[in-house]
């Protein structure tokens, strides 16, 4: 990219990210390359999306053989292949319908929907409210703000869209108060992502479902970072023994092309019928076909398994760390979904990590997040460590 274009897109291009100072142009696997064609370890994977590397194969396949063939027809006629995706999805949860849309927060507005509707079909009137938890993140729409329990993602927008009531994550006593007569539903992360990598305890998930099915009130899960095999399962549900009213997808769903997806029990389900919702794009011919090939990928190749693998090596080897360096106060989280508390600026991690070609995140705070690809190697992890430890004792060397 010459200076004059870099200039120009630096005007043109709203300014609502911080921009690490590298384009990247191409990817393939683990790796990104940027416009000078350096090469770096992508453990970012697109923000926790491209769950089978960049551009799988597959999926790459798919994609071009439908784009000689239909892009866009909308909803008001049968796209075979939003079937296909659907049923893919259905038979391997405990849900009975899917809403396609675009976006994470969109699936999210769509569940917050279903939520206030289900409770107007059931003759609760007086039920207005959706619990969410402190530290959580559900999207950046208006209502999706309001749903993430963050000050500071509230900031300059208020007032914020009404009807929502926040708890301690994690917190049993807190739990007392989850129905207070206006309770319809309650929305959150099994691993909270954005707001530090922090998993939610077996004890209290199962407390809460029992007051839940108490109270009829609705059990939903955000799995727009952990689903789509991201902690060892296609659904991080799966792992904590319960069985959600409904689930939000998105982000690994499509391999990095744009998606979203709200799972349903039929029951809830039904609270939506012709004209309630909507969406012009959702469910494409594009993104379903994307889809499919993911799901179809994840099944055949026996990702899922080696996630498990792969993400207990990497924790057992990120606690070793732990040991070795003050810096390093807590190593937490599921499958290759993990967040290592540090006591030094997270930034500092994130810029020479970069330096030594290899992309990391932060998450809530001082936290590294690290989300390889689930396809990334043994020799691509020992490789992040090595220079994970690299970095920790020369930083430790100069800032303690």
């Amino acid at each position: 990219m010459s200076s004059t274009v870099e200039k120009q897109s630096k005007l043109s291009v709203m300014n609502t990210y911080q921009r690490f100072p590298i384009t990247l142009v191409k990817g393939k696997g683990s790796y990104v390359w940027d416009d000078s064609d350096k090469q770096f370890l992508d453990y970012t994977s697109g923000i926790a999306t491209c769950n089978l590397g960049h551009v799988p194969t597959a999926v790459q396949t798919k994609l071009k053989e439908q784009i000689d063939t239909l892009w866009h027809c909308s909803n008001l006629y049968n796209i075979p292949s939003q079937q296909a995706l659907a049923d893919e999805l259905t038979k391997n949860s405990c849900f009975d319908k899917v809403f396609f849309c675009n976006s994470g927060a969109e699936a999210n507005e769509a569940a917050i929907k279903i939520a206030k509707k289900y409770a107007k079909d059931k003759g609760y009137d007086e039920r207005t409210e959706i619990i969410t938890f402190n530290s959580s993140f559900h999207g950046r729409t208006g209502t999706t703000m309001a749903a993430t329990a963050q000050e500071k993602i509230h900031q300059g927008f208020t007032p914020i869209t009404p009807g929502f009531r926040y708890l301690p994550f994690n917190d049993t006593a807190s739990l007392n108060q989850l129905y207070r007569g206006k309770t319809a539903a309650v929305l959150l992360e099994l691993v909270q992502g954005e707001g530090g990598v922090n998993p939610a305890s077996q004890d209290w998930i199962k407390k809460l479902q029992e007051i839940c099915e108490k109270e009829d009130i609705l059990l939903m899960i955000d799995e727009i970072q952990t689903g789509i095999g991201r902690t060892g399962t296609l659904f991080a549900y799966e792992q904590f023994d319960i069985e959600p009213d409904v689930i939000t997808l998105a982000k690994g769903l499509g391999s990095g092309f744009p998606i979203g997806a709200m799972l349903a029990k039929e029951a809830v389900a039904d609270s939506f019928q012709p004209g309630t919702h909507g969406s012009t794009f959702g469910g494409n011919p594009l993104a379903m076909s994307a889809g499919l090939a993911t799901i179809e990928a994840i099944e055949a190749e026996g990702i899922l398994s080696e996630v498990k693998i792969k993400g207990e090596w990497l924790k057992a080897e990120l606690e070793e760390l732990k040991t070795a360096f003050s810096s390093i106060e807590e190593v937490r989280g599921v499958g290759l979904l993990l967040g290592v508390q540090l006591s030094i600026e997270v930034s500092l991690f994130i810029d020479a990590f970069r330096e030594n070609g290899i992309l990391v995140l932060a998450a809530g705070g001082n936290v590294l997040r690290i989300v390889p690809p689930l396809t990334t190697t043994k020799k691509e992890l020992k490789s992040f460590i090595h220079t994970f430890k690299l970095i920790l004792a020369e930083i430790e060397r100069t800032s303690l």
